[in-house]
């Protein structure tokens, strides 16, 4: 049996270290709605002995939570009235990785299925598997990277929990944007979580500072689509866990403060599934190379469906708090050639040709945005779209359409959309509209502390 690479278990690996004692915590686990990894942490030798062969199950109210666990109405797939039945956790054994951060411990992620063996079609990874296939049957391999940018806190979660999140002390009190000093300053933390990472199968490339107090980014290859999304979920798990570890806290809030928010650049392209370049020619432009046609189309697709798939994008209220005009947070549907001002920003050349999506931010889960690139890509190929002009200047007063500005202009568009309900399918579109509406509720029911501020006495 191969594995992803060298460093990730077969399961005879997995099993001989059960057997031998080096392993006795087995996590199975998905990702939610949210992007959250959620799951169960089972007995080695019950992994093998029952697990293995009869599977293990969760409650399906797991895809139909807030984020603070909360049951709401409005979904099909599970309720009251459904009596919260369960799904089925089907184990991916490509993914037996190890965790060194937690003593003897290895992660198996998951499918979602339902006691029948069908897919749970709203689950965030199916989403995501359903576009891979749908590449692979007009010939496409989908190779991806994120690039995830997080801020540090010189406080524990708890403490920032009592605290209320306010007047936190950031690991860098300055701009360390590419500072080699100031990112010595987090090295004992972005050391472990590079190390860690590595040893649990990812191919890691580097950390750097970024601009907002405390902001850094740990950079990893890119890969598969599948790959990419599942070691992005990972990751931000065991980033979080390990520098809880360290007695720090971060975060991958969109816009934590009034500074920089944190990003989640998505760079794509597509091969062909015998590894051929197809968004290349050599040949073009009198020998020098080019784009090719079908490029120009995937990128249109992506940018004709830019306003529509927002919301798999910037999935919550706190995401368009980023989109400022200036802010290296795009506001303008467009495309440039190394052009940091728009949405999309071409890079690289011959194999190495691709797309970066600046859209989404550090909350995006990694499965959606991705099948939302995917999905529209394949849409621009399909209808062999027309790619618009490039943009040259300054996106920002380009005068393009705009990215939507709130979450509920976001909701009514990817509600609204054929192209959506075409791609994903309306059991998807309505779960996902469905999601936005709790978020909306919520938040419109919410008394905030900036109302407080400038009400509480002076109004």
């Amino acid at each position: 049996m191969s594995t992803r690479n060298d460093r990730h278990l077969t399961l005879e690996q997995l099993r001989v270290r059960i057997e031998e004692g080096h392993v006795d915590t087995v996590v199975v686990a998905f990702t939610d709605m949210q992007g959250r990894l959620q799951g169960k942490r089972l007995h080695a030798a019950y992994f093998l002995d029952v697990a293995l062969k009869q599977g293990t199950e969760g409650c399906n109210y797991l895809l139909s939570v807030d984020v603070d666990m909360n049951t709401v109405a409005g979904y099909d797939m599970s309720s009251w009235e459904r009596g919260y039945g369960d799904m089925e956790f089907a184990l991916d054994l490509d993914t037996i990785r190890v965790l060194e951060h937690l003593p003897a411990t290895v992660m198996i992620q998951c499918d979602l299925v339902w006691l029948d063996h069908t897919p749970v079609v709203q689950s965030p990874r199916t989403i995501l598997q359903m576009q891979v296939d749908r590449a692979a049957a007009a010939g496409f391999a989908a190779l991806a990277g994120t690039e995830l940018e997080f801020i540090v806190f010189d406080t524990t979660y708890e403490q920032a929990w009592s605290s209320g999140y306010r007047d936190l002390t950031p690991a860098n009190q300055y701009n360390i944007d590419y500072s080699i000093l100031g990112t010595s300053r987090v090295e004992p933390l972005l050391r472990d979580i590079r190390n860690t990472m590595y040893a649990a199968g990812m191919n890691v490339e580097g950390a750097k500072g970024e601009c907002n107090y405390g902001q850094h980014e740990i950079g990893f290859l890119f890969d598969d689509a599948i790959v990419t999304a599942d070691n992005h979920a990972v990751y931000k798990t065991a980033a979080k866990e390990i520098a809880a570890q360290h007695g720090q806290a971060l975060t991958f809030m969109a816009k934590y403060d009034e500074r920089e928010g944190s990003s989640c650049h998505i760079h794509l392209s597509l091969r062909g599934t015998d590894g051929a370049t197809v968004f290349w020619d050599d040949e073009a432009d009198g020998g020098r190379g080019g784009r090719t046609p079908v490029y120009d189309q995937f990128i249109a697709g992506i940018l004709a469906t830019m306003r529509d798939f927002t919301l798999f994008y910037a999935p919550n209220i706190n995401s368009y708090k980023r989109f400022a005009d200036g802010s290296f947070a795009p506001t303008a549907v467009a495309w440039g050639l190394d052009n940091r001002t728009c949405a999309v920003r071409l890079v690289g050349h011959g194999p190495s040709a691709r797309l970066e999506n600046r859209v989404p931010g550090g909350d995006a889960n990694p499965y959606l945005a991705l099948a939302a690139m995917l999905g529209g890509g394949l849409y621009g190929i399909e209808n062999e779209l027309e790619l618009e002009a490039e943009e040259t200047g300054n996106a920002y007063t380009s005068g393009n359409a705009k990215v939507p500005s709130t979450m509920r202009e976001a909701r009514e568009a990817f509600h609204g959309s054929a192209i959506a309900r075409a791609v994903f399918g309306d059991e998807v579109v309505d779960h996902y509209t469905n999601m936005a509406d709790v978020e909306l509720k919520a938040f419109d029911a919410a008394v905030t502390d900036w109302e407080l501020r400038r009400g509480f006495e002076r109004l």
